[in-house]
């Protein structure tokens, strides 16, 4: 493939009648995939876009992502996919912060709410997309959009930061090449593979399949939604080779699986988006499900490092072996960067983003060519990577990343408030969740309250499960709080 030739372009040049597509009753090869996205290429022309032009997109899975995302790789455009559980608050400052000319929605809710983001982003332009055909809601402005990114940038996904707000992360086309590469040398790859893609299409993960397969010229089912049953059935009839999933959503897979020998035509179940516990990973091994459990960040272009599903007789929490290119170290808490020992997790390599487009100052996680990640973790003397604790204060509750200090800053905006903490509980089924230390300010808020009070600026997922009225907050010397102090009251109090 050309540097200048788009990813479905050379797919289809080279493998025209090979399976691209299938969702539902949509069944295409690269060649239909291709006849389908030229048009809404041009529609998006008409609307603007071109090179370095943002175009957000808040889609439920189907076929209309896959389609948006070509379309706009054809046009050298920039892709912004907006989690769809977000409230229509929390849309916001993505949307401004990344400059986005046009705002493509499925139709219903989702359009629902970015009619109301847009009473308040009057510049923003609005379509309705259904499969690959666009339908304008708003114009937008009426003078053509400046392009604002450069060179080779294709995609910017928002993932929240230590503070807890949203950052854009901007990926270039080297970064999914190379993450594409790495995973096929690592996981091997053939034409006739086939992937299920049964989860979000906003995250990185979700990208990273559909960049994955049209590489490799191998096919993507792609489901509108999670469901285990579904899951169940397209591994035992749709003939796949590769699944990922959350560890939520394996185990609910293993709960509708039964006590059945794993599918023979699967070689691989990618296991990310979080923390898997050891139980499960053995639950799913004992079936013969080639588990490859992996840790990854959206920054690094999903894949870091991968357990090797085929290692059957290796333990499962042996370690994970970085990917080709991608180099792993720790940095000890003398600052020294060691290639073996204990320490906050650094990548470097190829899948590394580009950057932020906006940077806080003294919240550069890019340094000297090292992704600080902030992630704690042990290197072996095999160079295997154990990941010990996902970002002290970060919350992964069934795949989504939670910050605390988000759902703070909302509560505190309560009047019956005066602090509020929040950190992460176990949770048998999303790993973990959210919960919630109050210290009132007079009468503490009812329950009931609160989470109303929450519901209006957060996504569901966001919402605290318990709100606890304390006389007052963990803090050290300096005034910050701790959370790990929260963690530990949690698991200490026995009524709990």
């Amino acid at each position: 493939m050309s540097a200048s030739e788009n990813w479905l372009g050379a797919r289809a040049r080279t493998m025209p009648e090979h399976r691209a597509l299938e969702c539902g009753d949509v069944k295409w090869s690269y060649r239909e995939l291709r006849k389908q996205v030229l048009p809404l290429a041009e529609s998006l022309r008409e609307r603007g876009v071109g090179p370095g032009t943002a175009v957000a997109s808040l889609l439920d899975n189907g076929v209309a992502p896959v389609a948006l995302l070509h379309a706009i790789d054809h046009l050298g455009a920039v892709f912004v996919p907006l989690n769809t559980r977000l409230s229509p608050g929390e849309l916001d400052h993505p949307l401004r912060d990344s400059g986005t000319h046009l705002l493509v929605c499925s139709p219903g809710p989702l359009m629902e709410a970015a009619l109301g983001v847009r009473s308040r982003l009057p510049d923003l332009a609005l379509a309705e997309m259904r499969s690959t055909e666009l339908q304008e809601v708003h114009p937008g402005r009426s003078r053509a959009p400046e392009p604002i990114y450069r060179g080779d940038a294709r995609v910017l996904i928002y993932t929240s930061g230590t503070s807890g707000r949203p950052r854009g992360a901007l990926l270039t086309r080297e970064n999914f090449e190379a993450s594409a590469l790495g995973s096929a040398i690592h996981l091997g790859s053939q034409a006739d593979d086939r992937w299920l893609a049964c989860m979000p299409l906003f995250h990185v993960g979700g990208l990273s399949i559909l960049t994955r397969c049209v590489l490799a010229g191998s096919a993507v089912v792609v489901h509108e939604r999670f469901d285990s049953e579904a899951v169940c059935w397209s591994l035992e009839h749709d003939d796949i080779q590769f699944v990922s999933l959350a560890p939520t959503m394996l185990q609910r897979v293993l709960d509708a699986w039964g006590q059945r020998p794993a599918p023979p035509a699967l070689r691989c179940a990618l296991i990310g988006g979080g923390p898997a516990p050891l139980s499960l990973l053995e639950r799913a091994h004992a079936l013969g499900f080639p588990i490859a459990p992996t840790y990854g960040l959206t920054e690094a272009t999903s894949q870091v490092a991968t357990r090797w599903p085929d290692q059957r007789d290796s333990p499962l929490d042996a370690g994970l072996v970085p990917l080709p290119s991608t180099t792993v170290r720790v940095l000890d808490d003398a600052g020294r960067l060691c290639d073996r020992g204990r320490g906050e997790i650094l990548v470097r390599g190829p899948t590394v983003m580009h950057g932020y487009i906006t940077l806080s100052s003294g919240d550069d996680a890019l340094r000297d060519g090292w992704l600080h990640t902030g992630d704690i973790g042990e290197l072996d003397d095999q160079g295997r990577l154990r990941v010990l604790d996902r970002r002290s204060d970060l919350i992964v509750s069934g795949g989504e990343n939670v910050y605390p200090a988000e759902i703070e800053t909302v509560l505190a905006l309560h009047p019956g408030v005066a602090e509020a903490g929040v950190a992460g509980v176990e949770d048998t089924e999303f790993g973990w969740r959210p919960a919630a230390w109050i210290v009132p300010h007079g009468t503490a808020p009812t329950t009931e309250e609160l989470e109303h009070h929450c519901r209006q600026s957060l996504a569901g997922y966001k919402i605290p499960v318990a709100f606890t009225p304390v006389e007052s907050l963990p803090r050290n010397a300096s005034g910050k709080l701790l959370r790990r102090e929260l963690r530990r009251r949690e698991t200490s109090d026995p009524q709990r």
